[in-house]
């Protein structure tokens, strides 16, 4: 695989797209652009089945479902948990709780802003600052500050160690995904966000669920992304799409390359691939030629 393609490789038939939501289908100001809405709805209208996989809880993935018209299970929770069309839960992997005390402990002594999402709640010991402005606006509702965790660390759906300073939380992941070993996982969803969740909680293990809830053999999904916890999804799919702002050791993993989110590269990933195997003659071949990252449909 390369950053920019992978030459020879060939493209399957897609009947599913699996996709990311922060720093892949919305854009660095938490918007839904035009370009993807539209996109979206042509996959529809080709009959490609459409969900999404995302770090978020259930609740703030709402109104991105609504407004792309979503109306097949998907994933919360980097996979956490899997919930049919209705928000059911299908699936549900929590954080064990002397993992999740241990969490709480390590981030908490190096001065890292740590959060519990529990009980449909996000639970903060303090309620105020940067980092917790910009995810009331991404989620589109606000913290629960609480004293103390503790109640709730037996039914911990996902941790979050939130920080300004991007090499502690580099140092961090690795410090607690050695220490809490098979009990929990520990990646980052972005530079500042370091996430903490049940060990089979990870994307891959979300698309293959959904894929089986929706009825598509994995050869015919893809799947994009743009970051750390994107990487596991990349490796289960048929086809794998990295965002073009993401780092190189996540575009490393996929099979190509799109534009940036600022330059709605989810859409010219569905023109391009998705849809573009039916009217463009270099891939009904089932090759897909090397372009430049970010090029847009041909």
């Amino acid at each position: 695989m390369t950053a920019s393609g992978v030459g020879a490789r060939q493209l399957p038939a897609i009947a599913l797209l699996i996709s990311d939501v922060d720093g892949t289908l919305v854009r660095p100001d938490k918007s839904l652009s035009d370009a993807n809405i539209a996109a979206v709805a042509a996959l529809r209208d080709a009959g490609v089945a459409f969900t999404l996989v995302s770090s978020r809880p259930p609740r703030g993935m709402a109104s991105v479902l609504q407004t792309l018209q979503v109306s097949l299970p998907y994933a919360a929770f980097n996979g956490g948990v899997v919930l049919h069309a209705d928000g059911t839960a299908a699936v549900t992997h929590r954080i064990p709780a002397d993992a999740a005390r241990e969490a709480v402990d390590v981030l908490t002594a190096h001065g890292v802003d740590t959060w519990v999402f529990a009980d449909d709640l996000w639970l903060v010991l303090k309620d105020s600052g940067r980092l917790v402005d910009k995810e009331a606006m991404t989620l589109g509702y606000g913290p629960t500050r609480v004293d103390d965790f503790t109640p709730y660390l037996d039914r911990v759906d996902k941790m979050v160690g939130a920080s300004d300073d991007h090499a502690l939380l580099a140092q961090l992941e690795q410090t607690l995904a050695a220490q809490l070993a098979e009990r929990a996982t520990a990646v980052r969803s972005q530079p500042y966000y370091l996430d903490l969740t049940a060990p089979q909680a990870n994307k891959g293990n979300a698309v293959v669920a959904l894929a089986k809830l929706i009825g598509v053999d994995m050869a015919h999904v893809a799947v994009i992304g743009d970051a750390d916890n994107d990487v596991p999804m990349f490796g289960k799919a048929g086809w794998a799409m990295a965002m073009g702002q993401g780092e190189a050791r996540v575009q490393a993993q996929a099979d190509v390359v799109t534009a940036s989110n600022s330059d709605d590269g989810v859409a010219v990933a569905i023109h391009r691939y998705v849809l573009g195997a039916a009217s463009r003659p270099d891939l009904q071949t089932g090759t897909v030629p090397d372009k430049p990252i970010g090029a847009t449909p041909a």
